[in-house]
């Protein structure tokens, strides 16, 4: 039985704590939180947990195994190598730590140790992320043109980190697990609209070996409504991803472009003939499971067997990566960033 603690019960620790309570193999014993009043709110949830103000306390308690950190960014590292020190596997929330350096630090040290760490990208264990990494590995959509993907809605505002560290390690962590190719180069261009504020528009460009395929992103938190849409194009199909659609949130879309070259006659002028391809639109079923409960799964299921799970500190780091190119090329005006 992996017994586990949580530190941070605001928006998102609730979840985190009702998963690991839920799933087979894991028991909660404790959480933190430097508020008196979520930590009332913990112990009438869960009147059997063991309820601390202080991080540290619950790290260093001989009766856990395992931490999950739910707290802002700013403060991951610090409790993570705590944690590790204290030989404990770690949980964390997204993006892993502020810096790849302390990321880096914190992979080395779980290595060192024999630990294990788990970044919490929850969309992966997604019904939909499953299918299109799925749908990629099978190359039905054939050789890939274009990544796009859009997440916006009003708000939340965040008074430590801008758009793109608060919403784009959801997709660039989706865009890691499911596109084979790795990442070259990134740009990004993005405005402040708040004095004192952080970057609250931004939209970021990510290239790829070869030059033929291209990621897009654009997050915002001014927009009117709430859009959660990717699109993936290959030669072959096309994919549409609405996340907030209910019932179809997938659609593979049998369309695509045939473009032949031809000589020009005597002239000898090139052109290009370009065919358009129309076909049927396939709407996959989609595994039903709720995602966070599946991932806490995999957490226990990973330490029991003492293998790296696929979303561990690497690929932590690997978005983190992405997240402080995309910093650094808003500093420069949009500038590209080789990776």
């Amino acid at each position: 039985m992996l017994k586990i603690g949580v530190i941070g019960y605001g928006y998102w620790g609730p979840n985190v704590a009702r998963n690991f309570h839920a799933v087979p193999g894991a028991e909660l014993i404790a959480i933190s939180d430097l508020s008196e009043k979520r930590l009332g709110l913990a112990k009438a949830n869960y009147p059997f947990i063991r309820a601390v103000k202080e991080p540290l306390e619950l790290i260093r308690s001989t009766d856990i195994d395992a931490v999950a950190i739910v707290t802002p960014v700013f403060s991951h590292y610090e409790l993570a190598k705590a944690a590790l020190l204290a030989g404990k596997h770690i949980f964390v929330e997204k993006p892993f730590t502020a810096t790849s350096a302390q990321a880096r630090e914190l992979v080395e040290l779980a290595a060192g140790k024999n630990l294990r760490i788990m970044v919490d990208h929850t969309f992966l264990f997604t019904g939909a992320v499953k299918k299109i990494k799925e749908l990629i590995g099978s190359d039905e959509l054939g050789k890939l043109l274009f990544y796009d993907s859009v997440r916006v809605n009003l708000g939340l505002f965040q008074h430590d980190v801008n758009v793109i560290w608060d919403l784009a390690p959801h997709d660039l962590s989706i865009m890691a697990h499911v596109i084979p190719a790795k990442p070259t180069a990134i740009s990004a261009h993005g405005t402040v609209h708040f004095e004192g504020g952080f970057e609250d528009i931004a939209y970021i460009c990510v290239g790829f070996d070869g030059g033929g395929f291209l990621a897009h992103f654009h997050v915002n938190w001014l927009s009117p409504v709430k859009v959660r849409k990717t699109l993936i194009s290959g030669d072959r199909k096309m994919l549409v991803w609405d996340d907030l659609d209910a019932d179809e949130k997938i659609k593979i879309y049998d369309r695509g472009v045939d473009v032949k070259s031809a000589d020009g006659g005597k002239d000898g002028v090139h052109e290009l003939l370009v065919s358009y391809r129309s076909g049927d639109v396939h709407i996959p079923k989609l595994e039903a499971t709720e995602a966070l409960k599946a991932e806490a799964q995999y957490f226990v299921e990973c330490v029991e067997k003492g293998v790296e799970p696929f979303n561990d500190g690497r690929s932590g780091l690997q978005v983190v990566r992405l997240l402080e190119a995309a910093d650094e090329s808003l500093r420069q005006g949009g500038t590209r960033v080789e990776l």
